[in-house]
């Protein structure tokens, strides 16, 4: 079997390593007129040293990975040792075996080219007449240059994560930092192949998630095709590892990038008190962010959906918002009831939880047993549960998401007065969300404060707080000195300096109604 081989490209990066096939493409072995008689399929073998040997015994002399350079004189008229000769070099783990021809052999011997053959060890012949040495010396300086570029790379990547470590940097900026160094897509994995975290050229990241429980697995522990893996984890307990995701460079300096990245990663977690449960929320936080804010389009986010553990096939969606919750509690509430979803915070006290649901299942009553588990859990009576309904097509979710969000931002102010049902949705807000969605309209915004300005300027706050609460209550004067703690005779007092403040009359519907459009207006424009 003989095969062509064509010039290395001046451009060509250097790797800590040289493969048979590269050696038998430098411009002096070229000179040789190298031809790959047996073993073909092996070229891309390491070489890890050049030996000159013509001792028939060469192979106790060897250590693995080198390739033999020889004309073969102490081994023709004897087919025997021939064949000996290459199984040797096999027992030895040799890379590769090169014959001179002319002096011993003036075509390629069939006893060792079989032999070869068999043991699928590398056989090269030279053509035409070349001096050994001159291999070998090529060959070892750029072993040793490679090998100095590795030790380089090693701690100019060393050297970046820890400044970014030092810096306070967030564990995307490690893994971005990874991602150009390698030239490939990397992930973070939980120990169930769950995505924590990917760098890298957007549409490669797709790719790699699109389908990404079947290709990890599939991929399992080895590193074909450029995945390369390092584990995360310490003092004796793994939780996690990265995987450089079709690394095209060299195997060895692939693992070289994984292990220093791996390094990093479990000093960032020690330093900054991280663990792997952070950057799962993390991950979450980072998808329903991009899902409300609506940036990236949701179809572009399915496959780090579906990467992150969330079911997305054939599935209806459940987006919720809920304020006054923490995110561990939601966690616990969702594994509590057996239900699947991803929860993040959104922002100070405002929490999404997206549940996905199979499609016979009741979205309505599985909503409202997960709100009721999270009230009975937090024990506050402010803790709001919004929800948008349910929505089969994904496309769809980032709608809800918001809708849900603007239903929790329209009775943020005034749940604890408000007689609301356990789940609140789109419909159970009124007048408030009408309100909350015109809140940045400067007519509104002007209206509001002509209403009130005989409240807002130099009043006591506490007026506010009685008129907010009494209009919610629908008037009612009873619940109104109820919740805050007075008498009745001391709440008439407090309402007739809100009237005389403002100019109205509470009594007149129209009047009240105006300042009570003008109260909702005001809150909803409030942090």
């Amino acid at each position: 079997m003989t095969t062509t081989l064509e010039p290395l490209e001046p451009s060509e990066p250097l790797e800590p390593a040289l493969s048979v096939r590269q050696v038998l493409t430098l411009e002096r072995v070229l000179a040789g007129e190298p031809e790959v008689v047996a073993g073909a399929g092996q070229l891309d073998r390491s070489v890890r040293w050049v030996h000159v040997a013509e001792a028939p015994d060469v192979g106790v002399m060897l250590s693995g990975g080198e390739m033999v350079l020889t004309t073969g004189v102490l081994l023709a008229g004897d087919e025997e040792k021939q064949a000996e000769y290459i199984r040797s070099l096999h027992r030895a783990e040799a890379a590769a075996v090169v014959l001179g021809l002319g002096r011993a052999f003036p075509a390629p011997p069939d006893v060792m080219r079989r032999a070869a053959e068999r043991c699928g060890l590398p056989l090269v012949v030279l053509h035409r007449p070349f001096p050994f040495a001159e291999l070998t010396e090529e060959v070892q300086s750029r072993l040793v240059r490679r090998k100095f570029a590795a030790v380089s790379l090693s701690e100019a990547v060393r050297t970046a994560l820890t400044g970014l470590i030092t810096a306070g940097a967030p564990l995307q900026r490690l893994l971005d930092e990874v991602a150009s160094h390698s030239a490939c897509p990397v992930v973070v994995t939980n120990l169930a192949h769950r995505v924590l975290a990917t760098a890298g050229e957007r549409s490669a990241v797709d790719d790699v998630l699109r389908d990404w429980e079947r290709i990890a697995r599939q991929a399992g522990g080895s590193e074909g095709d450029g995945w390369i893996r390092a584990e995360l984890g310490g003092r004796g307990e793994r939780w996690g590892q990265i995987v450089l995701c079709g690394y095209r460079g060299d195997t060895a300096t692939g693992r070289l990038l994984a292990d220093r990245a791996a390094e990093a990663l479990v000093l960032h977690r020690m330093l900054g008190g991280n663990s792997a449960h952070t950057w799962e929320e993390q991950s979450a936080q980072s998808l329903l962010t991009d899902l409300v804010s609506g940036v990236v389009p949701a179809r572009q986010l399915l496959p780090r959906a579906r990467a992150a553990g969330l079911p997305v096939n054939r599935r209806a969606f459940v987006p919720l918002v809920v304020r006054d919750g923490e995110p561990a509690q939601l966690e616990r509430v969702l594994r509590m009831l057996g239900l699947s979803g991803v929860v993040a915070e959104l922002a100070d006290g405002v929490t999404a939880v997206l549940l996905s649901l199979a499609r016979d299942q009741n979205a309505g009553v599985l909503a409202a047993n997960f709100a009721a588990r999270v009230r009975s859990e937090s024990g506050a009576a402010r803790t709001v549960v919004a929800a948008a309904d349910a929505r089969t097509a994904w496309d769809d979710v980032p709608a809800g998401l918001r809708e849900a969000q603007h239903v929790a931002d329209a009775v943020a102010d005034s749940a604890a007065a408000l007689d609301l049902p356990a789940v609140v949705r789109l419909r159970d807000v009124h007048l408030r969300g009408l309100i909350r969605l015109l809140r940045d309209d400067p007519h509104v915004q002007s209206f509001a404060e002509r209403e009130l300005d005989g409240l807002l300027c130099g009043a006591d706050g506490d007026l506010l707080a009685v008129l907010r609460t009494y209009l919610a209550t629908g008037r009612n004067k009873s619940r109104t000195a109820q919740l805050h703690h007075v008498s009745r005779p001391a709440l008439y007092r407090r309402l007739e300096a809100i009237q005389a403040r403002l100019g109205v009359d509470l009594d007149d519907f129209e009047q009240a109604a105006s300042v009570h459009i003008a109260l909702l207006a005001h809150d909803a424009q409030q942090p």
